[in-house]
């Protein structure tokens, strides 16, 4: 299984926050959004991680995450995306990386309180996304259940209210996704929609899809950025992460303070 976080994008609704730097930079409690997503990879056992960031911010990542896990046995390989044409085109940047193996993708701006290790652990083949309740669903993806909640479509930011169920930035997937990418046609809007890459496995029957239990925060706004970081600490978030982040993120605060103290 290899992973991939997608860390593009301009983040206008923080503007001027993200003038400076990438949103998946900017501080959730104590530590920097895009730790997050990638202790969801690590707590799963993934070793090779892809992080596909834009250009004007990708010496920031590189100077946060270039050397971090050397000690760790986590491989971050980094892609550049001039053109961000939707989250399914990640699969197409990203096909060099994937090779022959399965991948999970998850958002950089995605925060999430479940542990999803067994989902990724366990994942075999075909599809598996997944469905938060949540009151105004038609910001995202969403999904259409019948009464056994099976799985009835898949639809990207309906007009109208059709299900209380969204998409999260969470897709596992096996080896086939990047040969769909590449078939995906851009919708209305320009892009690729990763809503197709779903309903091209929910047609064949091999999408799956889990509930998500905990708490779900998309932090692409003021209000949902503040947000997190409270929830973090109230809930105590970072206590939950995987030894290796803890580590990885202690040994360059101190990596930091020596560079500092020598400086001075």
């Amino acid at each position: 299984m290899k992973g991939i976080i997608l860390s593009g994008g301009s983040a206008t609704r923080l503007f001027p926050l993200t003038a400076t730097t990438s949103k998946q930079l900017l501080p959730v409690y104590d530590r920097q959004m895009i730790f997050y997503p990638l202790n969801v990879l690590v707590k799963a056992g993934i070793k090779d991680i892809l992080i596909i960031v834009a250009p004007e911010h990708s010496g920031h990542f590189l100077n946060l995450l270039g050397s971090i896990f050397d000690k760790n046995d986590i491989r971050l390989e980094f892609k550049v995306q001039k053109n961000p044409r939707g989250l399914a085109d990640a699969f197409i940047v990203g096909e060099n990386f994937i090779g022959q193996d399965n991948v999970t993708m998850i958002l950089g701006d995605n925060i999430f309180e479940d542990d999803f290790s067994d989902e990724i652990k366990n994942f075999k083949s075909g599809a598996k996304v997944f469905a938060v309740k949540v009151p105004d669903p038609e910001r995202s993806g969403v999904v259409v259940f019948d009464d056994q909640m099976k799985a009835l479509k898949i639809v990207e930011k309906p007009k109208d209210r059709i299900s209380d169920y969204a998409i999260p930035g969470l897709y596992i997937y096996d080896n086939r996704v990047v040969k769909v990418a590449k078939q995906v046609k851009p919708s209305a809007r320009g892009e690729i929609e990763i809503v197709d890459i779903h309903n091209w496995y929910l047609d064949k029957g091999e999408l799956a899809v889990g509930l998500v239990k905990g708490k779900w925060l998309d932090a692409g706004t003021f209000d949902s950025l503040l947000e997190a970081g409270v929830y973090v600490k109230e809930k105590k978030l970072y206590e939950k992460f995987d030894p290796i982040i803890n580590r990885a993120i202690e040994e360059f605060n101190e990596e930091l303070k020596i560079i500092c103290k020598k400086r001075l």
